[in-house]
């Protein structure tokens, strides 16, 4: 694997999205409110710029609607719950990472670069698919009898 990489182009170059009182993020948040406030705007970030993790919020609700409307037990809406935060989790890791990946390599091409995006990328997609198993085997039966009695 080459490990060469590209001059940047000015022309390409991104917005820089800190706001004036994030540039000195580096320092410790100096109390737990303001620590759950980063943490916020991290969550936030995602959702307003990141089209998988609105699709996963809206996902993670539907599912938890869903068991909340079929009568699942608790630990059956815990369990969907659990998977479903994981990929929000996930998703959360992988915006991270790819915002990481960006900042080192400049909009440019790196294989390990891509190798490090595709990996979180595939965790997201691993986790998700477990979810919606999980999901499936809880709530499929509930459905199945519902319509079957319904009709």
């Amino acid at each position: 694997m080459s490990q060469k990489l590209s001059v940047p182009s000015n022309s390409n170059r991104l917005p820089t999205l800190a706001a004036p009182e994030r540039r000195q993020s580096w320092l410790v948040a100096t109390n737990l409110f303001i620590s759950f406030k980063y943490a916020w705007a991290g969550i936030s970030y995602s959702f307003q710029t990141q089209r998988n993790f609105r699709i996963h919020v809206g996902v993670c609700a539907i599912a938890i609607a869903l068991s909340v409307m079929l009568h699942l037990s608790a630990v059956e809406i815990a369990v969907i719950g659990i998977t479903s935060g994981l990929v929000l989790a996930l998703e959360l890791l992988n915006t991270a990472i790819e915002s990481l990946v960006d900042l080192t390599v400049k909009q440019t091409y790196h294989e390990l670069a891509k190798i490090a995006k595709d990996c979180a990328a595939g965790a997201v997609l691993v986790s998700a698919l477990v979810a919606v198993l999980v999901a499936g085997m809880l709530l499929l039966p509930r459905l199945v009898t519902l319509i079957m009695s319904s009709l």
